[in-house]
């Protein structure tokens, strides 16, 4: 650990290696480990909570004062009403990793007052340390790192998640690949949502969007990519997205070119812009769409004139 890094980057950076060498050692032996499912095609393992106890005793011993936002075991821990506040995915990829596959990693952030200001994405089968504190830069491994460089849609890689869930829009999904691989160079689906905007903050991938994310999903990875230079948001691009389950990372160029692709997808598009989609066949519009655009056709007719009916 760096003495020239805060102090509260240096404990995550301590949790996150602690909570790697659990995750390691049981990926010697994968078909050990004992797993349950928390619903259809989610997965947590004796791994993720392990990993995440020994991630909040390293945090609370350093700062027991601070609140905790786990995905395991939420707020339990920690104080309760603290201005400070550790957002934590032990193991972001938990299906990757009860396959063998080794694409997955540890994501810590602290948030003061809801602002992001220190990150740690650690990807134990690389050993690859990301991390970011607020103002100061986005590092790998002690290296400085920049968002991608390439300025056309048509030369870059971009990566996503596919949804998973009981009751997520597949249709829609499939629209928006449909609209965006013929426009870029490769669309990938690596399957650890917090690795994946490491990448961004790197350059290794030029974009990312996913839909039904969690803020433990996103949070150390935003500040890793806006301090790498790169912008963030929802698919409509505006910025406050942290729990709206809608992330769109890119460089700032290629971020510019994704959103009039990707907004109209956004569950805060506009009613015209999901009537449009609609009509072109690309999705159906659900309840809650359908009363939407019957309320914004009737606030667009004309007033009604004397002795015609409203």
């Amino acid at each position: 650990m760096s003495s020239n890094l805060h102090p509260m980057l240096n404990v995550a950076i301590k949790a996150a290696r602690a909570a790697g060498a659990i995750i390691n050692r049981a990926a010697l032996d994968v078909e050990a480990v004992r797993i349950s499912q928390k619903q259809v095609n989610d997965f947590v393992t004796e791994v993720d909570h392990a990993a995440e106890q020994a991630i909040i005793e390293t945090l609370l011993t350093a700062y027991p004062g601070h609140g905790i936002l786990a995905e395991e075991t939420g707020n339990t821990h920690g104080a309760k009403h603290s201005d400070y506040v550790w957002i934590i995915d032990p193991l972001d990829g938990t299906t990757n990793f009860i396959h063998g596959f080794p694409v997955y990693c540890v994501s810590i952030a602290m948030a003061f007052k809801g602002k992001i200001e220190h990150a740690v994405v650690y990807d134990p089968t690389r050993n690859d340390l990301f991390t970011a504190t607020r103002g100061r830069g986005a590092f790998m491994n002690d290296r400085r790192i920049r968002v991608s460089k390439r300025t056309q849609l048509k030369d870059c890689l971009i990566s996503t998640g596919f949804p998973f869930r009981p009751g997520d829009n597949f249709k829609n999904y499939m629209a928006m690949m449909a609209d965006l691989m013929p426009r870029t160079a490769g669309l990938r689906r690596p399957g650890a949502a917090a690795l994946d905007l490491a990448y961004v903050a790197a350059g290794f991938a030029d974009g990312f969007f996913e839909s039904g994310l969690s803020i433990w999903d996103v949070a150390a990875g935003s500040l890793l990519v806006t301090e790498a230079g790169g912008l963030i948001g929802n698919f409509t691009g505006e910025a406050d997205f942290l729990e709206q389950k809608e992330c769109l990372a890119a460089s700032p160029r290629i971020y510019g070119q994704l959103v009039p692709l990707l907004g109209k997808y956004s569950k805060f598009a506009s009613a015209g812009e999901k009537a449009a989609l609609r009509q072109a066949g690309e999705r159906p519009a659900t309840a809650e769409e359908a009363d939407e655009t019957k309320t914004s056709e009737a606030s667009d007719m004309p007033p009604a004139q004397d002795g015609e009916s409203a």
